[in-house]
């Protein structure tokens, strides 16, 4: 590992003031510890965002040439210094007001390329008020670092030099478990608390348990088990020994924090695996949950399951915010979460009650052997869902007659009708799709009015199960269950280029070069090393299309058959050009009113130049990053695929500014105050969607 201290530094570090305000920089991730990713500047106002220019950028140089790299990162800024990491997952310190670097610390020195996985959502900033060092907590790999904030150095007495394994205090065997953290955890007094990313799919996969570690020494003060163990709450939701092998249903979105009542606020994804469930019958309490926890023990204070016994990876992907609501003049502080199939829910900080009225729906059971589909599931009736919840023939895409046909013949035989139709090996459309409605970029809370606001994604997907029971090589089966949900059944890659082919990677790669990956991993994807060494050798022969594939009968059914279903693939359900199967609006930006329920205003996010030009009205993109909104009347947000970065009037949705960035910026922006100006920064980093990677990190100001 690496740090570098600049002389600078030192000048800058030594003349921040004690007396900047925290409100108008941005010291916590989403803007402050609710997340509201709300900021009280009033410099930039909507009389003026029109002059905005660029007022530094800064190149971080480790973007990936094959275009699979990405720079999530919400920077945050502390006493004039702006910290974030980079496509390489390097942390970086820079001035805030000019982009000079100060320091980096890079955790992978001397470590295999193929170990970075550049989608990494920023950093937390701890306060020393003893006084000595402030620290800086980042995430990467395996290991959870504490870094002295002023130059980048690994503080000594945090772990062991400097460094924390993420699986400590997972209580089971987690050799070659999977546990990475992709997001910022939440600081409370002493206590640094953080989720995790583990595996959902069919191999073992870690436990999501929710953890707090001192932040001077690295000591584990707390556990919560998201898979309840004997003796707890939720433990008669699963299979009596379900705690010693089910994983998942873990917090990897972030959380929101209620300093003043020492509460935090924890969204959980779905329990692993994703689509089949044969063996954790059940609601698998708490998957898919948010968990109110007394932020100093971990103690559950009270819960909401939004989706029981998930079959259809509907993990709640972002932060909650914390917000007030207006009732008959009296002030409620509650707690909003967005959902990726569309939702809003809003509950009592203290007391878990909702806020809007619930309604339980019927859904048919699963034809899928040894599945057990919940047979209800819960939905607020008010907000009413911010992305349309069905498709049928009217809603197909009207951008041309030949679109229309293609998705027409493509539906046949598709199941379809609404949310939580079980999985199927005939193939079921899901909306919104996996990425939701919402995603990882999460809402935001204007504390002024009481609106949140929300980008959604308007994509179908087409989701199908295989039967791996029908594939007779232990590679065959291997790839179905492990690979084709990325690379897809036909090893052809997706259409977005996230994930590449694997087609003639015989040519690309060396046997003992696969070997290595699957093991390790590379990039974005995990490895495997719980696979056995057999296996492995299994897979990669498989995929070098080579004659020595092993039958099932000669290797044994139990090692490649942890699930006996596997899918085909994340699978976005494009028409004949490439663009989404669903009539426009593909993306949209909705503002909230939460006092009432009902719609401020609805608009779309995002343009395809190319379909303006050919007189269809802008249709919204795919987007992925979250908004800033501002006490200057604005709303900031990129995360769209034509690459810009725009400004809303947050009062009409109306756009006042927008700029072209050098590739997307499918990140959260963050917005602070710096010698004498009020900045707006966003990494550019690209490489979703099949648009290219970038590496730059771009400050706006007023001239």
């Amino acid at each position: 590992m690496t740090f570098r201290l600049s002389f600078l530094a030192c000048i800058l570090l030594a003349s921040c003031s004690a007396d900047i305000d925290p409100l108008t920089e941005w010291q916590w991730y989403l803007g402050d510890p609710g997340r509201t990713h709300y900021s009280s500047l009033d410099q930039i106002t909507t009389d003026n965002v029109d002059q905005l220019q660029v007022a530094w950028t800064y190149h971080t140089g480790d973007a990936r040439e094959d275009n699979r790299s990405e720079m999530q990162s919400n920077p945050i800024v502390v006493d004039g210094v702006l910290y974030t990491t980079t496509p390489g997952v390097r942390l970086i310190a820079l001035e805030a007001a000019t982009g000079k670097q100060l320091w980096e610390f890079d955790p992978y020195e001397g470590k295999p390329q193929l170990q970075r996985d550049s989608r990494h959502r920023g950093v937390t900033f701890w306060e020393n008020e003893r006084g000595g060092e402030d620290r800086i907590f980042v995430s990467a790999g395996l290991n959870l670092y504490a870094l002295d904030a002023a130059s980048g150095v690994p503080i000594e007495g945090f772990g062991v030099e400097g460094k924390v394994d993420m699986r400590t205090g997972i209580e089971r065997d987690t050799t070659g478990l999977y546990v990475h953290s992709r997001t910022p955890g939440v600081v409370y007094k002493d206590l640094l608390i953080f989720g995790s990313r583990v595996l959902d799919g069919a191999l073992a996969a870690a436990p999501g348990d929710i953890r707090a570690f001192d932040v001077r020494t690295g000591e584990m003060r707390w556990i919560f088990h998201t898979i309840p163990h004997p003796g707890e709450y939720g433990y008669d939701t699963w299979p009596p020994d379900a705690y010693t092998y089910a994983g998942g249903a873990n917090n990897w979105a972030g959380m929101a924090l209620d300093e003043e009542r020492g509460i935090v606020y924890a969204p959980t994804g779905s329990p692993a695996f994703d689509f089949w469930g044969g063996n954790r019958k059940g609601e698998n309490l708490y998957g898919n949950t948010l968990i109110a926890l007394n932020a100093e023990t971990g103690e559950r204070i009270w819960h909401f399951q939004i989706v029981r016994h998930d079959l259809w990876d509907r993990d709640l992907p972002a932060p909650p915010n914390l917000v007030t609501i207006q009732r008959e003049g009296v002030s409620i502080d509650a707690v909003a979460q967005v959902t990726k199939s569309g939702h809003v829910f809003v509950f009592d900080r203290e007391t878990g009650e909702s806020l809007f009225p619930l309604e339980e729906k019927e859904y048919p059971a699963s034809d899928i052997p040894g599945e057990h589909a919940w047979p209800t599931q819960v939905f607020p009736t008010e907000p009413k869902p911010f992305a349309r919840q069905t498709f049928s023939e009217e809603d197909y895409t009207d951008i041309s007659p030949e679109a229309n046909a293609y998705v027409r013949e493509r539906m046949e035989g598709v199941r379809k009708g609404g949310q939580y139709i079980p999985p199927s090996l005939d193939g079921v459309l899901i909306l919104p799709g996996f990425d939701g409605g919402a995603e990882w970029g999460g809402a935001g809370y204007d504390v002024e009015t009481g609106i949140l606001y929300v980008n959604s994604n308007e994509m179908p997907w087409i989701h199908q199960m295989i039967d791996l029971e029908k594939e007779r090589t232990v590679g065959g089966r291997l790839y179905a269950a492990h690979c084709a949900a990325c690379h897809g059944g036909d090893r052809a890659g997706d259409p977005s280029n996230t994930y590449p082919s694997l087609i003639g990677i015989k040519q690309r790669f060396s046997r003992r070069n696969l070997h290595e990956i699957v093991e390790n991993g590379k990039g974005i994807m995990p490895g495997f090393p719980t696979l056995s060494e057999s296996e492995r050798t299994s897979l990669v022969s498989f995929l070098r299309n080579e004659d020595d594939l092993k039958q099932v009968d000669e290797e044994g059914e139990e090692a490649t058959l942890r699930s006996p279903f596997g899918y085909t693939g994340f699978n976005r359900f494009f028409d004949q050009e490439g663009y989404p199967a669903i009539k426009p609006p593909w993306g949209t930006l909705n503002a909230i009113n939460l006092n009432t329920g009902e719609y401020e205003w609805i608009t779309t996010l995002g343009e395809f130049e190319e379909l303006t030009a050919r007189g269809i009205p802008p249709t919204g993109t795919e987007n992925y990053g979250g908004p800033v909104i501002t006490a200057g009347g604005l709303l900031f947000i990129a995360a769209t695929m034509d690459e810009k970065i725009r400004a809303f009037d947050k009062a009409t949705g109306d756009v006042l500014w927008e700029a072209q960035l050098p590739a997307g910026g499918y990140a959260t922006p963050s917005t602070y105050w710096a010698d004498g100006k009020q900045y707006l920064v966003i990494g550019c980093g690209g490489g979703k969607m099949g648009t290219k990677s970038g590496d730059a990190i771009i400050a706006f100001a007023l001239p």
